[in-house]
């Protein structure tokens, strides 16, 4: 881990993910972008891990989940078609990756968004 790294080492140090109490993924640093931003890879499949730092939680919900999704602008119109309004259509981010977004019935903020090889290996990635 880069030294860079150091102020999110006390929450993620040495830091597994264990899963139903039988694997456990130690995460990979992949973006340093600390103190305010860091992802990380899972040693298997195609997971990834963002946290981000605020300075103060917002009123409303503060999770936001997102859901990759390789044609994002078709399926964005799909789900246009259905009646379902976007807050943000699909716009292009300066972290390289497309990004549309909504409110669930509940309230909750998705994003659907196409990373395609930034999400995992971004110009900026550590090596």
């Amino acid at each position: 881990m880069s030294s860079k790294c150091s102020n999110f080492d006390n929450v993620l140090k040495r830091q597994t993910l264990v899963l139903k109490g039988l694997v456990v993924l130690t995460p990979h640093l992949i973006v340093d972008a600390s103190p305010n931003y860091v992802r990380f890879e899972l040693p298997s499949g195609e997971s990834t891990l963002s946290l981000h730092l605020v300075n103060e939680l917002p009123d409303e919900s503060n999770i936001v989940v997102y859901f990759e999704n390789e044609n994002l602008d078709e399926e964005v119109k799909n789900l246009q078609d259905k009646g379902i309004e976007f807050t943000l259509l699909p716009t292009d981010q300066p972290w390289l990756w497309r990004e549309a977004r909504l409110n669930d019935p509940d309230g909750n903020r998705l994003i659907l968004f196409k990373a395609g090889e930034n999400r995992k290996n971004p110009p900026w990635r550590v090596q």
